[in-house]
Parts: structure tokens; sequence; C-alpha cells
């Protein structure tokens, strides 16, 4: 078997675990009952990330359309997960961003994966990292 094989078999039978020992992670109890989404979690993580954004940015960076983050944003709102408010400077343009009542539990939330792939991705190099990374785009981009 060559070592591309053997990697290959190492990662299929790895990558089920993660996925699964990733959905084992517990849900802050405040937001249990809200019917969270792995979706969800992609947008937690930039929003946690990188502050407040627009639909449209979200929605680039998701990779789905404006109308799936509207309606996503519409539904967090009404759960008091995330707060919209309209841009002072473009009056068109919707501002989203994670509420204080809940941004505390939802960077717990995110913080155990960020944590592992911290302690995970640390040994490595810059240029390792960086493989590493575009290397799991090329897969997710093969599936």
């Amino acid at each position: 078997m060559s070592s591309v094989d053997d990697s290959i078999r190492t990662l299929l039978l790895l990558m089920p675990r993660m996925v699964g020992r990733t959905k084992r992670m517990k849900v802050p109890d405040e937001l249990a009952d809200m019917n969270l989404a792995p979706r969800h979690l992609s947008l937690f993580a930039y929003l946690l990330f990188d502050g407040p954004l627009g639909v449209n940015e979200l929605a680039d960076r998701l990779e789905v359309t404006p109308a799936t983050v509207s309606l996503m944003v519409s539904e967090l709102t009404r759960k008091g997960i995330l707060d919209r408010r309209e841009d002072p400077t473009d009056r068109r343009r919707a501002i989203v961003t994670l509420s204080d009542t809940h941004r505390d539990s939802i960077d717990t939330w995110l913080s155990r994966s960020a944590q592992a792939w911290r302690q995970a991705l640390d040994p490595l190099t810059d240029s390792q990292r960086a493989l590493f990374v575009k290397t799991l785009k090329a897969y997710e981009d093969a599936l």
C-alpha cells in the first residue's frame, strides 16, 4: 500500500470520529432549546472573530445566498441570539452581531474547538499550517 493509501485509510477512519466528537460537544444550557445546527456555528464564528458584519458579507463567507443568511438571521434574531440593526451609513444594509446576552455562551462553546485547533496547529510552522488548511479546503472542494 502506498503512503497516500495509508494516509487515506487513516483519514477515512479519523474523520467520522472527529465529526462524531464535534456533534457531541455540549451545547450551552441557555442555547440548548434553540434547535441550533452546524451551519449556525459557522455564522457564530464569523461574528465572534470578525465582529459585526452585513448580510451580504456573511453570505459570501458562508458561501450561501443572501436570502439564506437573511432567513437564518431573522430566525436567530427572534430567538434573541443575534441583533440586527440598520447600518448608519447605508440604511439599506443590515448589520448583524451576536447579542450581548448570548455572546459569552457562544464564545465558550466555540472556544473548545478553537483550543483543540490551537493545540494541533501551534507546533507547525506557518507554511505547514497553510498547507494543512489548503489540504482541508481541497478535500472539501473535492466532496
